[in-house]
This record gives C-alpha cells, sequence and structure tokens, in this order.
C-alpha cells in the first residue's frame, strides 16, 4: 500500500480544524476541477483532492488516518500497525480480520462504512497525540514559561521552570479530541534551548568562560561574574591555573522538583594587549625577577635531533 498525505494534498497542517480543511478543499477541488484547469494531470489531482477530503471531513475516518502514524513519504510503501485494522473494526463482508493487501489508501477508507461506521460508534476512539519543538531562551527555561500553540484548538501551556535542552515534556489531555468517549489526546513538547552568549549549558549545569588578568590569577582577586539571578562575588584564589573550573553552587539552572544546578566559571587568562610605559617596565622587571617556566615540560620529551 502507497501511503498519501492527505493534508499536504489539501496544503493544511495537521491540526487543522474542520473548517479550515472544507475551505482547503473547496479551494483546491476549484483549482483542479478538469472543467476549469488546462494543466496536465488535472483531473487526477482533482481525484486526490477529493478522496484526502473525504477522509479527512468525517471525525471517524480522520481519526483512523491520524493514528497511522506519520513520518512516510508521499509514494512510500507501508503498512498500517498491526492492530490498526481491530481498533477502528476494519472487518471483511464475511466477517473475517481486514486484509491490507493489494489495497488501495483511498478504498481502505471508503471500507469504513456500514458495520464498520456503526462498530466505530460504539468503540471509544482516542485523540490524536500531537507534538511540538519549543524553542527557549535560558531565562525561560530557568524561571518558566507560558507559549501558545494552534492545532485543532488554540492551546495555551505552562512550561514549569527546570526544563532542560533536549527534554520531552508530556501534557495529558492538551491532544486531539478522543471520538465516542475516547480519551482526548496527549501533547509532547521537545524542548531545545537557545545559545546563550556567555553561558553553556550540560543538565542543569551551566559553564560561562572567565577571564582574568594575569596578576588576578597569580595573587588572587575577587571579581564579580553574571548568574542568571543577577551578578556575584567570586573570590579567586591565589597561583588560579588557566583552565580550572571555579564553583559556585546552585548557581545554575533551576531543575523541576526544586533546587539549582552549579556555574562553573572556567577561568581564561587574558594578557594585555595595549601597554603603557610603566606597565611595560614591570613587565620587563617581572620577565627578569621570575624564575617561572611555562615550558619545562619540554624537556621532558625527546625530540628527533637530541
Amino acid at each position: 500500500m502507497k501511503y498519501k498525505d492527505y493534508y499536504a494534498i489539501l496544503g493544511v497542517q495537521r491540526g487543522a480544524s474542520a473548517d479550515e480543511i472544507k475551505k482547503a478543499y473547496r479551494k483546491a477541488a476549484q483549482k483542479h476541477h478538469p472543467d476549469v484547469s488546462k494543466e496536465a494531470g488535472a483531473e487526477e489531482k482533482f481525484k486526490e483532492v477529493a478522496e484526502a477530503y473525504q477522509t479527512l471531513k468525517d471525525p471517524e475516518k480522520r481519526a483512523a488516518y491520524d493514528q497511522l502514524g506519520t513520518g512516510f513519504r508521499e509514494g512510500e510503501e507501508f503498512r498500517p500497525p498491526p492492530d490498526w485494522g481491530e481498533r477502528f473494526h476494519f472487518r471483511q463482508g464475511n466477517g473475517e480480520a481486514f486484509s491490507f493487501d493489494d489495497l488501495d489508501l483511498g478504498d481502505l477508507f471508503e471500507s469504513l462504512r456500514g458495520g464498520a461506521r456503526q462498530a466505530g460508534r460504539q468503540r471509544p476512539i482516542p485523540g490524536q497525540d500531537y507534538e511540538a519543538t519549543i524553542h527557549l531562551t535560558l531565562d525561560e527555561a530557568h524561571r518558566g514559561t507560558e507559549i501558545d500553540l494552534a492545532f485543532e484548538k488554540p492551546v495555551k501551556v505552562r512550561i514549569p521552570k527546570g526544563a532542560a535542552d533536549g527534554q520531552r515534556l508530556r501534557l495529558r489531555g492538551q491532544g486531539g479530541k478522543g471520538i465516542n468517549g475516547g480519551r482526548d489526546g496527549d501533547l509532547y513538547l521537545n524542548i531545545v534551548l537557545h545559545p546563550h552568549s556567555l553561558f553553556r549549558t550540560s543538565g542543569h549545569d551551566l559553564y560561562l568562560d572567565l577571564p582574568l588578568a594575569p596578576w588576578e590569577a597569580a595573587l588572587g582577586a575577587t571579581v564579580e561574574v553574571p548568574t542568571l539571578d543577577g551578578r556575584v562575588a567570586l573570590k579567586i584564589p591565589p597561583d588560579t591555573a588557566a583552565g580550572r573550573k571555579l564553583r559556585l553552587a546552585r548557581k545554575g539552572l533551576a531543575k523541576p522538583g526544586g533546587g539549582e544546578g552549579d556555574l562553573y566559571a572556567v577561568v581564561q587568562i587574558v594578557n594585555p594587549t595595549v601597554l603603557g610605559t610603566r606597565e611595560r617596565s614591570l613587565f620587563e622587571e617581572l620577565a627578569k625577577a621570575s624564575r617561572f617556566d611555562p615550558r619545562a615540560h619540554f624537556a621532558a620529551e625527546k625530540t628527533h635531533g637530541d
């Protein structure tokens, strides 16, 4: 059986309302009607549009179609899920289980009539599950936020504080409406955090590159660093090396169950790019007095010339 994307054929989204589907059908049918259109293949396109509308205008047929799944390409060979025919009471005229062999998708949904339709009214059909990707700033993830989504109906969704990058949230009953008393579907939200100009995330921990002047790293200092809740003072121990991670406990992203992750300030030693006369003189004096050799480890390695 070859897959047909009825929503794409009508040019609507999967969450389109019944009214939107009807309007899209009328527009597409008028465009491709053989008596109006002179384009090659207009009659075949008109039949596709009619077939798509016949399925999607009927709540029971649309629910069955939506449960086929997504991710198939137009014209791709596929088979419905194993229990799909049983769930929607597709039966042969002789009462045997429905066979999907050598059947066109349009013929398949045409068979959801008569006894199958009557049985369908007696059996609850769950609503369609919806899925959306939500892009949040670090501040929104840290404090929580509300967003507006549109499927069959507008939905205002509260994102609780503590959402993490890559997390999948499930909101029960926020999907499509059930049929015949069936439960409403669920809404799944895939969380993606926008890159931040200062912070990097790892779960609920944050990482921040912390530039220090050479004398701050060598002598120690107290510097201000930004956090999601404002600037805080951080004490730099003497003899701090580049790459050292200084931990600020509970200054990371909020966690769903309470508390926060940690913030790690990663030391980057930055040399001044412009030196005044006095500064240059002090550096020259330091160079003469210091016994520090940043390349001492080279001596332990033998080279080809040795």
